[in-house]
């Protein structure tokens, strides 16, 4: 071979691999380049589904009990909740519709375990309570109503949704520590009396506490103090008919048949 050709294929060849050295070497810069500034990625947001605090005992065996003759043609309900964690345990009684017109009574007993450090203030209870049920203007009052249980903070309130005056009620307990929380709520907007809520309360009573025998002192010290809603003969009536109590129905009282009583507390248990 010519000796022209030999030194033109030799500079040909290291040429083109100065050519791919350089191009690779680009490759490398430019893929450098992009990790390096390359925009930061979208923050991802994981929901996730709020879990469950408490959960609903699927047979609950009553705890406590509510004797209203005057409203024994009333659906009744009685449900017990655990907390998950903390143990603590709500036995919730409740008489009428909650988001009808007739009346409405609601009594909650919360024994709180671990997943409460302190009960809040009486306003907060009801509140948070009766937010689903279009609560308005959540204010405790002064005065508190005396009961059987001591006095007891009073929250009026109104609700939106269907238009009812309602009376909340709270009472908290250090020994043992316990609280009794409710309202009573009637269509229209003439207020519920206090003496009313009292009377109400009154039929409020203790069926069992088990291994609790505080509780059990504390229903029995309660019992002592029963007005029995203005007749203090336990023997000559120890649940008198209060045609107040279920005002919003004025002829329900007069219907009431003989130990109507009895057949709403043995609807309580299936």
């Amino acid at each position: 071979m010519h000796p022209a050709l030999r030194d033109w294929r030799d500079e040909v060849h290291s040429t083109l691999l100065r050519l791919i050295a350089y191009l690779c070497g680009l490759a490398v810069l430019s893929i450098a380049a992009a990790h390096v500034f390359r925009p930061p990625p979208p923050d991802v947001v994981v929901i996730e589904k709020p879990k469950a605090e408490w959960t609903e005992v699927e047979r609950p065996y009553p705890a406590f009990s509510l004797i209203i003759p005057e409203a024994a043609d009333a659906p009744t309900s009685y449900a017990i909740k655990r907390h998950l964690t903390g143990g603590g345990r709500k036995d919730i009684i409740a008489l009428g519709d909650p988001n009808g017109t007739a009346p409405y009574l609601r009594v909650e007993v919360y024994r709180p375990g671990s997943e409460l450090e302190a009960f809040p203030d009486a306003t907060t209870e009801i509140a948070s309570r009766t937010r689903e049920i279009g609560a308005d203007d959540v204010t405790a009052s002064a005065e508190p109503v005396v009961t059987k249980f001591g006095p007891m903070t009073v929250v009026p309130f109104v609700t939106k949704d269907t238009p009812r005056s309602c009376l909340g009620f709270v009472r908290h307990f250090d020994e043992p520590r316990l609280a009794i929380i409710g309202w009573f709520c009637h269509g229209g907007a003439e207020a519920i009396e206090r003496s009313t809520l009292a009377c109400a309360l009154d039929r409020f009573s203790l069926i069992s506490a088990g291994s609790e025998p505080k509780v059990t002192a504390l229903f029995a010290r309660a019992e002592l103090q029963r007005a029995f809603c203005g007749q203090r003969d336990p023997i000559l009536a120890p649940t008198p008919k209060y045609k107040a109590l279920w005002a919003a129905l004025p002829h329900h009282a007069s219907t009431v048949k003989p130990h109507s009583g009895l057949r709403a507390y043995a609807r309580q248990f299936p």
